[in-house]
């Protein structure tokens, strides 16, 4: 699979990378020989980066990666993990922690857990809201000075901390949401300072949550994320469907799909010197297979303005996520505290 550097002096990446919080977390856990077969099948097809958080399962993401780097495969394996997530011992998010002692604290254990010396890439899962960006990347950049901690990433921020956390340390990627139906980084500022840096750009949630499947159906009696995901709330999800299918022909023509389109798309959103990569989350080793097909899926001009007559950006109804989340997002200009419980969204996608 063709590489390239993710960020300025980053890893070489692939197109591809594998999410896995849903081996762990937010829905039912998943077969755990299925997870760790679905790793191998991801290192065995080069797709290397595995991003995972320390509050996924509490921990259980990290140990279940661990059981699946063993006999050799962590050297070709690339962590990108998240941190700052607290949880309660009910599962309820409790906020965003982003304090220096935190960073450290919470990297000990994450390389216990891990079974590793080193992480790849370090970043916060969200932007604190009472902690300077500055300190929480110095205090990584100490990691990264130390050997612990190989290259430092952010997530779901804007453009102004993007600059200035650069500035302290150089930025590997920002994650962030981004596929046909979440277009926000295309008009919020965060690709066009990435490219402008040269920082990579690692887009989870590259199925809208499962809804660019295509083969995705509204459960009976409602689908229960619409409390926190307003896309699938009944007025909206049968609205947003609509532009799945304006998809099918697009992808019927080229004998893929729904999905594989929708992931070629986010691949073809690479411009030099930014890097993207489609985050993919699954648990299920063949549906990572057909997440692969989508890196052989060229889109000349014409097809991605193809696309774009089909799903307009700004035509998807509903927010990203409900308003207590939507407030956690600098990358949405969001500044507070929920009020209330929630939970943080995943790359759970297919």
């Amino acid at each position: 699979m063709h590489t390239r550097p993710l960020g300025p002096d980053g890893p070489p990446i692939g197109p591809l990378a594998l999410g896995c919080a849903g081996m762990s977390d937010h829905t039912a856990r998943g077969d755990e020989a299925d997870a760790i077969a679905t790793i191998h099948t991801a290192l065995a097809a080069d797709v290397t980066l595995l991003d995972t958080a320390d509050f996924y399962g509490m921990g259980h993401n990290e140990d279940l990666i661990r059981r699946a780097l063993r006999d050799g495969a962590r050297e070709k394996a690339l962590l990108s993990l998240k941190f700052g997530g607290l949880r309660g011992p009910d599962g309820a998010f409790l906020g965003i922690e982003g304090r220096p002692a935190h960073v450290k604290n919470a990297l000990a254990h994450s390389l216990r857990r891990l079974g590793t010396d080193h992480v790849d890439i370090y970043r916060p899962c969200r932007l604190s809201p009472d902690i300077p960006i500055e300190d929480t990347i110095g205090a990584i950049s100490e990691m990264v000075r130390a050997g612990y901690v190989r290259h430092i990433g952010l997530s779901e921020v804007g453009p102004e901390t993007i600059r200035r956390a650069h500035a302290v340390h150089p930025v590997c990627d920002v994650q962030i949401e981004y596929s046909l139906f979440s277009r926000g980084p295309e008009t919020n500022g965060v690709l066009d300072t990435c490219r402008e840096l040269g920082i990579g750009v690692t887009a989870y949630g590259v199925l809208a949550h499962g809804m660019l499947t295509g083969t995705y159906r509204q459960p009976a009696g409602g689908d229960p994320r619409a409390r926190w995901l307003p896309r699938f709330r009944p007025g909206n999800l049968a609205s947003n469907l609509t532009l799945v299918d304006r998809l099918r022909p697009l992808a019927d023509a080229r004998g893929i799909s729904v999905a594989q389109l929708a992931i070629a798309w986010v691949i073809a959103q690479s411009r030099a010197p930014s890097t993207v990569v489609a985050v993919v989350g699954t648990r299920r080793p063949h549906r990572l297979a057909q997440a692969l097909t989508a890196v052989d899926v060229p889109l000349t001009d014409a097809d991605l303005r193809a696309i774009d007559e089909a799903v307009p950006a700004g035509a998807v109804a509903g927010s990203r996520y409900a308003a207590p989340l939507m407030a956690l997002l600098d990358s949405e200009r969001g500044s507070s505290q929920p009020s209330g419980q929630g939970t943080l969204p995943h790359h759970e996608d297919i």
